[in-house]
């Protein structure tokens, strides 16, 4: 099985709390070159009327909520879940003090435990390709759905951050690092979603990386899979003296970014399918 969706391995190593992914958010934070930041621009996305029920599934530290909290209508009834009990806990702390009720819970999106027909959205931010079963994952989001509620689900193209991963084989030689596309990407996201959903736009933000400090990169690498067997004393400290060597020389390392969200209407009839 694929690390990327393999739920025992993503648990252990690296979604047991936010850890990891707060080294990620960190990079892209600090390093965009779109000063309009994703949790914006993905709440931006969200055309939903004011009084609704949405399913967050894999809210992850609920960023997407508390970097909008002034945001959100009042009639929004939210419930944020995740498959990792960490990442729930997380959620629950950043959102404690925020004045206004959220709902959480466990969820795998495999089998989501809420009645037929429940809400007017539901969000997958760039985690459907961690899904083991995403044929499962998405019938359970069409039947969670209100017939024309809408599902949002982001995703990153194949071409997304391939210059890091190429600066990671430099100091792999043997490849332990294995860099896996994810199944569920920009280029064919739509044909997946297609089964279940009508109306498919796919909304792109427009992003890149220009990285002018060599620690915060060292932190997203570490924070990946393999990385802490790959990248033992010798070789990390080759790896930082590369970065530090690539920083001084051209001014910045610069990563592509290539990040968006696929909106999708729940069909009102068995024959409304996609174009």
């Amino acid at each position: 099985m694929s690390k990327l969706s393999d739920q025992a391995f993503l648990l252990s190593d690296q979604y047991g709390d936010a850890s990891n992914l707060d080294a990620r958010i960190q990079l892209h934070r600090r390093f965009s070159t779109n000063k309009y930041g994703w949790t914006h621009w993905a709440f931006d996305q969200l055309t939903l009327p004011p009084v609704c029920r949405i399913l967050d599934l894999g809210c992850g530290p609920a960023d997407l909520w508390a970097e909008n909290l002034d945001r959100i209508p009042a009639g929004w009834d939210i419930t944020l879940t995740d498959f990792s009990s960490g990442m729930v806990a997380q959620a629950r702390e950043n959102l404690r003090d925020c004045g206004r009720p959220f709902a959480f819970g466990l969820v795998d999106a495999q089998s989501i435990p809420y009645d037929d027909a429940s809400f007017d959205a539901v969000i997958a931010n760039h985690m459907l390709y961690h899904v083991p079963d995403k044929v499962k994952a998405l019938a359970e989001m069409r039947r969670a759905l209100r017939p024309g509620g809408k599902l949002y689900a982001s995703t990153v193209g194949e071409t997304h951050t391939w210059e890091l991963f190429e600066t990671i084989a430099r100091f792999d030689p043997e490849g332990q690092f294995q860099h896996e596309i994810p199944t569920y990407t920009l280029e064919n996201g739509a044909a997946q979603l297609a089964p279940w959903f009508s109306a498919i736009t796919l909304h792109r933000y427009e992003d890149d990386l220009e990285i002018t400090d060599a620690e915060p990169l060292i932190a997203y690498v570490m924070s990946m899979g393999e990385a802490k067997s790959v990248f033992t004393d010798d070789r990390l400290a080759q790896l930082v003296a590369y970065v530090n060597e690539q920083i001084a020389t051209h001014g910045a390392i610069r990563i592509t970014k290539d990040t968006g969200m696929f909106e999708a209407i729940a069909p009102r009839a068995a024959t409304e399918v996609a174009n």
